[in-house]
């Protein structure tokens, strides 16, 4: 296969993973380019801090296609205010609860269990008891390691 083709890959799986299409996957790369440092790092970062992928990492879905369809739903506050979309970024500090009205949904049935057995990521708290999550830092270093290169991604998009 040639470099384009595994760069291009590269990509995709990257877009599959988080549920993003194209035009939305370029425009985190253009923001992360315009970022000093190493722009593979920063690309990750801004998609592991979506909305939709926090309350993945944080154990409320199982899958990130259910945290995204939660968030649309409007199940959770970041802040204590309702953020029903799900490529808001959060930020270092921001809580994320599910909402009051929504906590007797059946689909939160067995999130107490689920919670318990859960290892959140090590920038992410889980308070499994108030079903609560926070942002205690920005992922970095080892914490941004996934199943894609991202330096395959920068050298596609800096062609």
């Amino acid at each position: 296969m040639s470099s384009y083709g595994i760069q291009l890959r590269e990509k995709q799986k990257a877009k599959r993973l988080y549920g993003v299409m194209e035009r939305q996957f370029r425009r985190y790369f253009e923001a992360a380019s315009q970022y000093k440092g190493n722009t593979g790092e920063i690309l990750t970062r801004f998609l592991e801090l979506r909305l939709d992928n926090v309350v993945y990492r944080l154990g409320f879905a199982k899958t990130r296609r259910m945290s995204r369809q939660m968030v649309n739903h409007g199940f959770f506050e970041v802040n204590g205010s309702k953020v029903d979309i799900p490529s808001y970024q959060v930020s270092s500090g921001d809580g994320i609860t599910i909402r009051g009205n929504k906590n007797a949904k059946p689909i939160f049935e067995s999130l107490d269990e689920g919670l318990k057995k859960h290892k959140p990521a090590g920038w992410l708290h889980v308070d499994a008891a108030t079903r609560t999550g926070k942002v205690t830092s920005l992922p970095e270093g080892e914490e941004l390691k996934q199943v894609f290169d991202p330096t395959l991604i920068v050298e596609f998009y800096s062609r």
